[in-house]
């Protein structure tokens, strides 16, 4: 996006050529603007070592966010641009007519004070990305401070997540047809992220050697790095039927057809997330509502309760440091058990005669 209008400003022309940024302002036309621009790019690749004598002008909050935007989509999980799409609407509606220098710490703490009112947990997370995003215009030297800089998150407090028995997690499934048991099965027996089930293709399942390779950009770079997931038997003969019958127009086990609500057409294309159908499953079989993201949790579980290798977690949950691992696993250690039974026998021990032995 090289020329874009800043509301009672005017049109401007923003771009990069042979590694120097050319950037003028304010223009009264659309035209005008990308006229100019043309000129300038003809005068720069006519003039190989024209210096730059631009002065180095201030950039719209909105073009700021476009190009964030821009950059999550090409490098982040679709999870998260859609997370960031949804946030930037909110802040381009108070913000889009300002420039990044006009936008004061002052009115984003205001903004932040409303969300606490939703909660603590909503206004840190705006905190966040907004952080992220300055810190993005800085790195692609678009802007000089950040000013997020110096704003608190807000205390917030914190409960142990809900983890649900593998009883109330059958029984919800339970309720569930086959196509939905089998990719809630396959979620649950990979303990994998929602997206990675939903981008697999059956280049990515061997069933000869019963794995499965899952993809996940929820690493340092952006990149999609792969892992292989060794198949239960369960998984496996779920697999084996969907090979079976599986359509071969399509590359991914696990498909959804959908109506576009543009055309009226029908679409099949890869499983989207959903949130409502464990919502669903969870009213009809009377258990306390989960998330698909608790199937990891609950499966880190039973491997920890199982004395499985935290490492050999670490690698089937496909997380870069150990630490995050350790948030995962919410039972009780066999030390910590160890711990209290040492604790309880000696205070038995303090509270008897120590002549028969007997309580005191």
């Amino acid at each position: 996006m090289s020329v874009y209008l800043v509301k009672a400003k005017g049109w401007r022309y923003d771009f990069t050529l042979k590694g120097d940024r050319y950037t003028n302002t304010w223009f009264k036309t659309k035209r005008e603007a990308k006229q100019k621009e043309v000129e300038k790019r003809k005068e720069v690749l006519k003039n190989p070592i024209l210096p730059v004598m631009e002065t180095q002008t201030d950039t719209a909050f909105s073009e700021l966010i476009n190009r964030w935007l821009d950059h999550v989509q090409a490098y982040k999980s679709e999870e998260y641009y859609k997370t960031n799409r949804n946030l930037a609407r909110h802040w381009v509606r108070l913000w889009g007519h300002l420039l990044c220098s006009e936008l004061l710490t002052r009115m984003i703490e205001k903004r932040l004070i409303e969300r606490k009112k939703v909660s603590a947990y909503s206004a840190n997370k705006e905190l966040r990305h907004l952080r992220t995003i300055f810190n993005f215009g800085k790195k692609k030297q678009i802007l000089a401070i950040n000013p997020t800089d110096g704003i608190e998150f807000f205390p917030v407090t914190k409960r142990i997540k809900y983890v649900p028995s593998p009883a109330d997690i059958d029984k919800a499934l339970s309720f569930a047809n086959q196509e939905i048991m089998d990719y809630l099965m396959a979620v649950k027996d990979t303990m994998a992220r929602v997206s990675e089930i939903n981008r697999l293709t059956w280049d990515d399942v061997d069933l000869e050697s019963k794995y499965l390779v899952l993809y996940t950009r929820k690493k340092k770079g952006g990149h999609l790095t792969p892992r292989k997931i060794p198949m239960t038997q369960r998984l496996y003969e779920i697999l084996c039927n969907r090979y079976a019958t599986r359509n071969f127009d399509y590359p991914w086990v696990f498909c959804n057809t959908y109506k576009d609500w543009k055309t009226g057409e029908k679409v099949t294309a890869q499983f989207k997330y959903r949130s409502t159908i464990l919502k669903t499953l969870c009213e009809k079989a009377s258990v306390k509502r989960f998330s698909f993201h608790a199937l990891r949790h609950s499966g880190a579980s039973i491997l920890d309760n199982m004395n499985v290798p935290l490492g050999t977690i670490q690698k089937i949950l496909g997380h870069e440091n150990r630490t995050t691992t350790e948030i995962y696993l919410h039972s009780i250690g066999g030390s910590e058990m160890e711990a209290m039974s040492i604790f309880e026998a000696a205070t038995q021990k303090s509270h008897t005669d120590p002549h028969t032995g007997d309580p005191q």
